[in-house]
């Protein structure tokens, strides 16, 4: 499995796979132009300059995870922030450690691109996604919110 962050100018067969892997996420919210939404966001995340970054974890050439984050400069972080806006692996593929492999390798993307933390959340009764945050050190019980800090 390969791990990586989707270059500005991929292709666009890649990003329509990865708008199609997200409709798995966005079926939940019945928006009728789902896959259109989704498409334009990626493809507005891989314009150049754009602070929006796409991580994806593919085997044999298919997308099996993908990670969708913004960077953001905050105040009491002195400097630039991660935010995770969508961590989202399809169904067949879960339980198999690809979500961790791609916070992994965002941390370390984060640790090397001057980022002060990440910042990230879940539902409350999203007990799998809490169990991944919580073993990589992202809760932090003094504010009860889910965050990094380097």
């Amino acid at each position: 499995m390969k791990i990586y962050e989707v270059p500005k100018d991929a292709e666009q067969p890649l990003r329509e796979e990865i708008a199609r892997l997200l409709m798995g996420q966005m079926d939940a919210l019945g928006e009728e132009n789902a896959y259109d939404l989704l498409l334009n966001a990626i493809n507005l995340a891989l314009e150049e300059g754009s602070q929006a970054h796409i991580f994806v974890a593919e085997s044999n050439g298919n997308v099996l995870g993908v990670a969708f984050l913004n960077i953001g400069v905050g105040l009491n972080k002195g400097g630039y922030y991660l935010w995770l806006n969508d961590l989202y692996v399809h169904k067949e593929h879960r339980n198999q450690g690809i979500a961790k492999r791609l916070l992994l390798k965002i941390i370390y993307w984060a640790e090397n691109n001057d980022i002060k933390g990440i910042e990230l959340e879940t539902g409350v009764n999203n007990a799998a996604t809490k169990a991944l945050y919580n073993s990589l050190g992202f809760y932090d019980v003094v504010s009860k919110r889910y965050g990094f800090r380097f």
